[in-house]
């Protein structure tokens, strides 16, 4: 599914946040990808889901070598993906519905479609009966939620994580993570991004660490 061939990343100031990194995702597959603060974790996200380009190395999702695909080309690849981030950024003045129907709206999808499909996924994260609240009457974890009934609305293959707990308690963390791991059972490959090893610990995924932009260990599972 996701293949890294010797890819580094080097930005216009110089800071290497990438370097030399090959890897393997298998379709179907769920994987923690974890390291200290600016470990290149985000960068790694980031190349994959086509917001920043790889300055060596190739990338590939199945068949298809994303650093040879067209500007054009790169949105419509990108609507095959879920894309979670640690802050989910909703839009306050659309209420919950809305805010997970965007990206639906976006590709043109038919509207009683659109609220056939934003209903399910919000009913697969708890929050169905908050579809008419606005965002900002939410609390962080349910905010999250409707970032990850976003994510899903569009039924991609691959859902991308970003720190998706960073700003939750314990309890609801392990709630996002058992999330992820239920996608994953319907075979969603899902790669997510996290500092927090006691999570990682409490799942049984494989694990990818980073340290200054090098990957350094391919652990089946922490204990």
């Amino acid at each position: 599914m996701i293949r890294f061939d010797n890819v580094s990343k080097r930005y216009a100031n110089g800071h290497e946040a990438l370097a030399q990194v090959s890897l393997q995702i298998a379709q179907g597959e769920m994987v923690f990808l974890t390291g200290h603060s600016g470990a290149g974790k985000s960068t790694l996200l980031k190349l994959i889901a086509l917001i920043e380009p790889a300055t060596q190395g190739q990338i590939f999702l199945g068949k298809m070598n994303i650093c040879r695909i067209t500007k054009k080309a790169e949105p419509y690849l990108r609507r095959s993906m879920g894309i979670i981030l640690q802050n989910p950024h909703l839009l306050p003045d659309r209420n919950v519905f809305h805010n997970v129907a965007l990206p639906l709206v976006v590709a043109g999808v038919n509207y009683r479609d659109v609220g056939r499909r934003v209903r399910a996924a919000l009913d697969k994260v708890g929050l169905l009966s908050k579809e008419r609240a606005t965002p900002t009457l939410l609390s962080s974890g349910e905010q999250q939620r409707v970032g990850i009934a976003r994510a899903i609305v569009t039924k991609p293959a691959l859902l991308l994580a970003d720190e998706p707990t960073g700003n939750l308690d314990p309890t609801l963390s392990l709630e996002i993570m058992e999330l992820f791991a239920q996608f994953n059972q319907v075979g969603v490959t899902v790669l997510v991004a996290t500092h927090d090893l006691g999570i990682i610990a409490r799942m049984s995924q494989r694990m990818l660490v980073l340290k200054n932009g090098r990957l350094i260990t391919r652990r089946s599972k922490i204990y």
